[in-house]
C-alpha cells in the first residue's frame, strides 16, 4: 500500500474533522471559540483579569471591551524574540490610564505545561497572565494555527464576542498595532 493511499485511509477512519480543523481558523467578524481557562493562580493576575474567586472563565467573561491573545510555544524561536515587543505592548496599554481597564492581554502555550509556560514566562519576564495547553485543546479550537498567532477580541457588554484580528506573525511596531487594534474595535 503506498504511503499516499495508507494516509487517504487513515484521514477517513479519523471522521470528517480531522483534515478541516487547520482550515478552520476563526477569522476577522467571526465568533471566538467558546473556550475555558483554569484561573491563574496569581492573585495579581486574577485582579488583572477580574476572576478572583472563580475557578475558570471564559475570554468573554473578562471585563475588557478588547482581549489580546497570543497563542505562543516556549519553543517556537519567533514566539522567543517576539516576547519583548508583547510585553512592550502590555506596558503601553499599563501606562494608558484610559485603555488598562478596557484592554487586556493573555497567552496560551500550546502543547505546553504550566512547567514550560512558567519558564517562559520567567525566562521573558513576561507580564500578563499565561496559561498551559498541554492538550492542544485550544489550539484544536483555534485551527491549529502557527505560532505566535494573534487574535484580537471585542466582548461586547451583553458577553458576546466578535474577533477583530486574526493573524499569524510578529506584531511588529508595538505601538502601531496597538492603534490598528484599537481602530478595529472602535474603541478610542
Amino acid at each position: 500500500m503506498s504511503m499516499a493511499v495508507l494516509f487517504l485511509f487513515l484521514g477517513a477512519a479519523a471522521g470528517p474533522n480531522w483534515s478541516l480543523a487547520a482550515d478552520q481558523t476563526p477569522v476577522a467578524g467571526a465568533v471566538f471559540p467558546d473556550i475555558t481557562l483554569s484561573a491563574p493562580k496569581s492573585v495579581e493576575a486574577q485582579d488583572y483579569l477580574g476572576v478572583r474567586g472563580k475557578a475558570s472563565f471564559k475570554i468573554s467573561q473578562i471585563p475588557a471591551q478588547l482581549v489580546i491573545l497570543e497563542i505562543f510555544s516556549m519553543y517556537c524561536p519567533y514566539c522567543q524574540r517576539e516576547a519583548p515587543q508583547v510585553n512592550e505592548l502590555y506596558q503601553l496599554l499599563a501606562k494608558r490610564q484610559d485603555l488598562k481597564d478596557k484592554i487586556k492581554i493573555i497567552g496560551v502555550g500550546t502543547g505546553n505545561s504550566a512547567y514550560e509556560v512558567q519558564v517562559f514566562q520567567d525566562k521573558y519576564a513576561v507580564p500578563f497572565p499565561l496559561f498551559p495547553d498541554e492538550n492542544f485543546a485550544i489550539h484544536d479550537a483555534v485551527g491549529r494555527v502557527r505560532t505566535p498567532y494573534f487574535f484580537g477580541i471585542r466582548i461586547n457588554p451583553d458577553g458576546s464576542n466578535r474577533i477583530i484580528y486574526s493573524k499569524v506573525g510578529t506584531i511588529h511596531d508595538p505601538q502601531q498595532f496597538l492603534e490598528l487594534l484599537l481602530k478595529q474595535a472602535d474603541l478610542k
